[in-house]
């Protein structure tokens, strides 16, 4: 983590002439001129490359006497304290805490910063635990591709350098088989956590992803994500394509529209008006709507809604859009909410640990948009999601409704439409898509005094 610079040896010039004059000597005896063998110029080094070869040099140079090999010690400033206080923390002197925060000065304003930065440091402690510990190096991150260094040269001084690594965008196509979960899958195969997200929730339109989704079910996924050179993510955009069980999406915004949209290969808004589950991941059925033997009476009773088991916390999502009617402690139900569509519909949500930012009555929400947790409240043997459907003031089965969905794209959208079809097409054919970013860019160095 921390940077180091060696320091050169000072050249001695007798040595080195003594050793010309006999170089030259042997030469002229041979009868012949010595010619030095060529070699090829190696490639120019990164400056992240040549900051890892410093650091191996440091290394290779040992320990100071008396002291530990360096130690990685994370802090994090807390509520009222100064970026100095927080370096003291490590156990080094407060007039080498003082230097390193007046080397730091020279890059940024060290009295600016808040609680919650968060920075690493490598620290040297005293082999017989007395007296104070020697910081080796420190580094803090400015941004997600860019970094200050401070660490010890050779000769005892501080020196800091400014890092920005060059960025790469990438369109990420990315094939799997679900093993377990669709959205877990997708993670452990590399999707970021937004990107399965809203794959998760445009399928959800599609299938009960407890009940349709099995194993060995191939998927795609085309999206876009920005990585450092040394692979991190820092950024992720958005989905592009999404495919599974021969169902498909493409993004694309039509001229005039608010935010853009997914369309099935014709062009077809595949966004239904309702989703079939208010779950996006991690649960199954339980109970199904119907005459079943309840669990905490013991006698068999009408169940006019279907009970989801899913883990505590687990978010529940608006599978339209609506406005909140009830969002309250409501007997056996425990925490409740419930929502009216346009449609005609109106949806309930029992037992939850609690609700989503801002859910109130009168508070209008979107498709897909988090409104509350799942939970065990009211008359609960466990986490799960008591969920119902009403229409006209009757409860119905949820997993009977059946809405129509969007509209055909046509005349000029649609031709821009195929045309962005056939771009996706030959990223996906091509197997990705990368572009070059912003260069890697390295701050001088600058000694300070200890």
């Amino acid at each position: 983590m921390a940077q180091f610079d060696p320091r050169r040896q000072p050249m001695r010039i007798a040595p080195h002439a003594l050793t010309a004059v006999a170089a030259v000597s042997v030469a002229l005896l041979a009868g012949r001129v010595y010619q030095p063998a060529k070699a090829e110029e190696a490639p120019p080094l990164s400056q992240i490359e040549i900051a890892q070869l410093e650091a191996q040099a440091f290394a290779a140079g040992g320990t100071p006497a008396g002291l530990t090999a360096p130690e990685a010690i994370p802090v994090q400033i807390r509520k009222g304290e100064t970026f100095e206080q927080a370096v003291r923390r490590t156990g080094i002197a407060p007039e080498e805490a003082s230097a390193v925060a007046a080397t730091l000065s020279n890059a940024m304003d060290v009295s600016s910063m808040r609680a919650g930065q968060r920075f690493e440091t490598a620290i040297a402690k005293p082999r017989g635990g007395r007296g104070d510990a020697r910081l080796i190096g420190l580094t803090m991150r400015t941004g997600p591709a860019s970094q200050l260094t401070v660490s010890r040269s050779f000769d005892g001084a501080l020196r800091l350098r400014a890092l920005e690594e060059k960025v790469t965008h990438e369109t990420v196509v990315l094939n799997g088989k679900v093993e377990g979960s669709l959205s877990r899958t997708a993670r452990r195969e590399g999707a970021p956590a937004a990107i399965a997200r809203v794959a998760g929730r445009l399928f959800s339109h599609k299938f009960d992803m407890d009940r349709d989704i099995k194993s060995d079910d191939e998927f795609t996924y085309v999206f876009d994500r920005t990585v450092t050179e040394n692979g991190r993510t820092i950024d992720s955009g958005e989905l592009l394509y999404a495919q599974l069980k021969g169902v498909t999406f493409y993004r694309f915004q039509p001229a005039g529209a608010r935010e853009a949209q997914y369309f099935d290969a014709t062009g077809k808004n595949t966004r239904s008006a309702f989703m079939r589950t208010p779950l996006e991941r991690g649960f199954r059925i339980s109970s199904s709507f119907g005459f079943r033997r309840h669990p905490i009476a013991g006698f068999r009773k009408m169940h006019q809604g279907i009970d989801f088991a899913a883990g505590m916390g687990t978010p529940v999502v608006a599978p339209a859009d609506g406005v909140v009617v009830e969002a309250r402690r409501w007997g056996g139900y425990g925490n409740w909410l419930r929502i009216r569509h346009p449609n005609g519909l109106e949806t309930g949500y029992g037992h939850l640990s609690r609700y989503g930012s801002g859910i109130r009555a009168g508070q209008r929400v979107r498709q897909g948009q988090v409104v509350a947790y799942v939970g065990s409240t009211g008359a609960s043997t466990g986490p799960h999601l008591h969920y119902e459907i009403w229409r006209g003031g009757q409860r119905i089965n949820p997993a009977g409704v059946r809405t129509e969905e969007g509209t055909v794209l046509a005349g000029a959208d649609l031709a821009a439409f195929r045309a962005e079809k056939a771009r996706i097409d030959r990223i996906i054919a091509s197997g990705g898509e990368r572009r070059s970013g912003a260069p890697a860019m390295a701050g001088g160095l600058r000694p300070a005094r200890t």
